[in-house]
């Protein structure tokens, strides 16, 4: 018997026979699932249905798996468990450093693919404690941001860039250190990126302390983490 805190998997694959057989498998390990047979609308289901975990075939019509999986990247951590049958591409899969979990080839054993989505859920539900250090409490499990009785929602790229500065209070970080802490893929963008997702956040930090002044500019160099009141900050304007 399901609950509402039982695991929650979306299958993304277009073979119905082999979704229905995979399906059959983790509802009998005792997992709530669903099932899409086309890529199209797979981010907007994510985003709004927030499952626990999803296999995601490679090969689908709408919209191809890897397109699927770099969109899901820029705003949630959700594990995810590639499957494919292009073997051939795999190390350049993995290469890629697409955000995935795990990947599977075709064919496989559902039994096999029922115990990875097992040893994966253990490692990315296991409760992260969450990081206190002034105003700020991250809770990085949930991708939010809390400050006394505010709290705030980010996409994983804005939280993974808080995260950065936030754990080394002080420490300068530069744009393509940042680029290379945010990015798993190593996606080419520009210094501007970077700036335009810094001057997002701290909108959105604003929200909840407002008479703090969290994320500095440093001329010519990148961003700091440091708690001063705007009044005692000594950089200039933010970017």
């Amino acid at each position: 018997m399901t609950t509402p805190e039982t695991p929650h998997l979306l299958i993304v694959e277009d073979e119905e026979r082999l979704a229905r057989l995979v399906a059959d498998y983790l509802r009998a390990a005792g997992y709530r699932v669903q099932h899409l047979a086309e890529g199209s609308g797979v981010v907007e289901w994510v985003r709004r249905e927030r499952p626990d975990l999803i296999l995601l075939d490679l090969m689908l019509p709408g919209k191809d798996g890897l397109d699927i999986c770099r969109d899901i990247r820029t705003e949630s951590a959700v594990p995810i468990i590639i499957t494919t049958a292009r073997v051939e591409e795999i190390d350049r899969l993995l290469g890629l450093e697409l955000g995935a979990d795990d990947y599977m080839c075709k064919p496989y054993s559902p039994r096999e693919l029922v115990a990875r989505v097992k040893a994966v859920l253990r490692r990315t539900l296991a409760v992260e404690p969450p990081l206190e250090s002034g105003p700020l409490t991250l809770l990085r499990d949930e991708l939010r941001v809390r400050a006394g009785d505010g709290e705030i929602e980010l996409t994983a790229v804005e939280f993974a860039l808080l995260e950065t500065l936030y754990s080394a209070p002080g420490r300068i970080f530069s744009r393509d250190r940042l680029m290379d802490r945010i990015y798993r893929d190593h996606r080419i963008v520009s210094d501007r990126t970077i700036d335009s997702h810094v001057k997002k956040l701290r909108r959105k930090l604003a929200d909840v302390v407002p008479d703090h002044e969290l994320i500095h500019s440093v001329y010519g160099v990148g961003y700091r983490y440091e708690d001063l009141l705007p009044a005692a900050s000594d950089q200039p304007p933010a970017a």
